[in-house]
């Protein structure tokens, strides 16, 4: 009667929701990009807007591209107030984007509360060490993507 025993949906919300995903986007200023990103991040619910300025901050002292056309932009370590809860919102540039010279087709912007922010890494770094898991990615749907980040969809 009461729904005991039943889970509740609400219980855990998601790393990476549907709506986080943008594919074929047209190159930008990286600022624009960063912006774009750290939206997404809270307008979902993620961060506080103030982490929109922590990502730029962060992007002057240290570039956020990794290789493999790749960048993670991420706030700055007081930012850390900023973020209510963890998530990554996805942005997917075919053609490429000019992230300080390199080219980035794969920009994923990371608000990781606590410590789980080296998870997050470590599980993005896991699905995009070589350059063709990149060039994979970037030709997948909004669906192969969110499984490939959520774990959806898969057995393991």
């Amino acid at each position: 009667m009461f729904g005991f025993g039943k889970k509740k949906e609400v219980q855990k919300q998601e790393l990476l929701e549907m709506k986080n995903i943008r594919l074929d986007c047209k190159p930008k200023d990286k600022d624009e990009v960063i912006r774009e990103v750290g939206t997404m991040l809270c307008e979902s619910g993620y961060v506080d807007e103030g982490y929109i300025e922590a990502m730029l901050k962060r992007e002057l002292t240290f570039a956020t591209n990794i290789g493999n056309g790749i960048a993670l932009p991420h706030g700055v370590e007081e930012a850390k107030k900023e973020i209510r809860r963890s998530g990554i919102a996805v942005m997917v540039f075919p053609e490429g984007t000019d992230w300080g010279g390199e080219k980035v087709k794969l920009v994923i912007g990371i608000a990781g509360a606590g410590e789980e922010h080296l998870e997050i890494l470590a599980s993005i770094a896991e699905h995009l060490e070589r350059p063709e898991d990149v060039e994979r990615l970037v030709s997948c749907t909004k669906e192969e993507i969110y499984n490939t980040f959520t774990g959806k969809g898969r057995e393991q």
